[in-house]
């Protein structure tokens, strides 16, 4: 079995969540792992991350005793970089055993070949703010002179704020989701960028189906040839996708 997961955010929200929050999230990888030939985190796995070369981030040592156990186990673990923890590096490779992805990829697992992706940086041509943030915060100079002038204290502080301040936008949406009637805060329409891109890539590469995250929604789409499936924030809505042996990709809604 494979498992995917995204936008757990780890250390957001105040004290008693961020610590609750944890606890489901390893409670979760704990019962996947008992049969899962992998599990893929498509990003954002914390609300923020940065590594200096000898510092990082204090915390999430539940998380990271179960992905270390994981990985001992034999049991892959794939994390996909989102747009709040883009600045991962190697120490959860050397400490924990996963593998890193910065970019999409196209992944086989059972013969069927899955698309994975944060999906942060897909179909923004017609955004040029966001074009241009997504190319500032990846720039590696920005990096060195992130951690060469910031104390780990400052930078941390500086990524909580930044963080909740998109956080924020999240709630804003569901909000005015709320206004417009739809069930449950939902907005389909968000994730329809997503679906474009998809649409588009399929028409040049064999792909059997799409894994996004991001958007924080839930949402599991099909059309002729085409299958995408957005997980959801664990804030809200939070689920997984699981592939099973026969190739059959199914979302799952979790209990918050």
């Amino acid at each position: 079995m494979i498992y995917f997961a995204s936008d757990i955010h780890l250390g957001g929200g105040d004290e008693a969540f961020a610590r609750e929050n944890e606890r489901r999230f390893v409670a979760w990888l704990d019962r996947v792992g008992r049969d899962a030939e992998a599990i893929v985190l498509v990003g954002d796995v914390f609300d923020f991350w940065f590594e200096y070369r000898r510092v990082v981030p204090k915390g999430f040592v539940r998380t990271l005793g179960k992905l270390a156990q994981l990985t001992d186990r034999g049991v892959r673990v794939l994390f996909f970089t989102g747009n709040h923890d883009m600045w991962v590096t190697d120490y959860l490779a050397r400490e924990c055993g996963v593998e890193i992805y910065t970019a999409p990829r196209l992944l086989t697992f059972g013969g069927q070949r899955v698309f994975v992706a944060h999906g942060d940086n897909m179909n923004i041509q017609g955004q040029p703010m966001l074009r241009l943030l997504n190319t500032v915060f990846r720039s590696r100079t920005l990096r060195m002179l992130f951690s060469w002038g910031l104390h780990p204290d400052l930078a941390l502080r500086f990524g909580h704020w930044w963080s909740s301040c998109s956080r924020k936008k999240h709630n804003d949406a569901d909000l005015e989701a709320a206004r417009n009637g739809l069930p449950g805060g939902f907005d389909a329409s968000l994730t329809e960028p997503l679906i474009r891109y998809a649409r588009e890539y399929a028409r040049t590469h064999a792909v059997d189906h799409f894994v996004f995250g991001h958007m924080h929604f839930a949402r599991d789409y099909r059309e002729q040839g085409l299958h995408v499936v957005n997980l959801g924030g664990w804030e809200k809505n939070p689920s997984c996708a699981v592939l099973d042996d026969a190739g059959n990709l199914t979302l799952q809604l979790l209990d918050r």
